[in-house]
């Protein structure tokens, strides 16, 4: 693969949500701890996904170089004003390229023309550079709450942004 290939970034093709999903599961598992019940986790928001999405109001970005999956992000509807961001992934051989700002500002164009009024997340504090992401384009952390997840003990965030 070249470098100079153009990052392409599209939707869901055959093979991805295996690789979101073993991705997620052991990018965390390294870096943060987490144990086989994040792998569950990731796996049934894409079974949801994959089943009941609605092409108008939902999306999935998966960023490419060529046949290399370099990271992924979800728009969901949690409500008729309300999208959800979900599965922000980005490799961390693609991490400090300007890739996770892209993907984050697409996903959240996409919500706008959707109709969403807001968008929010959940998320971890240990998550310091997409949490500082997320501060630099204006979302607003509305809570945070010590927690166990995924047999780590995290601190919950949950952000929102008006769109």
């Amino acid at each position: 693969m070249e470098p100079t290939e153009p990052i392409v970034i599209d939707d869901l093709k055959i093979g991805d949500a295996g690789w979101i999903i073993a991705r997620h599961a052991e990018i965390y598992a390294a870096e943060e701890g987490y144990d086989i019940t994040f792998e569950g986790l990731v796996a049934g928001i894409l079974s949801d996904f994959l089943r009941t999405r609605n092409p108008a109001r939902e999306r999935a970005f998966i960023a490419r170089r060529g046949q290399e999956r370099l990271g992924c992000i979800f728009c969901v509807r949690q409500s008729d004003e309300v999208a959800k961001l979900r599965l922000f992934l980005v490799e961390p051989a693609a991490r400090g390229t300007g890739l996770g700002r892209r993907l984050l500002e697409d996903c959240m164009e996409f919500a706008r023309r959707a109709g969403y009024r807001r968008m929010v997340l959940w998320t971890h504090e240990s998550h310091r550079a997409a949490c500082e992401l997320y501060r630099r384009i204006g979302w607003r952390m509305v809570s945070s709450a010590p927690a166990r997840d995924f047999g780590q003990d995290v601190i919950d965030q949950h952000w929102e942004i008006d769109l």
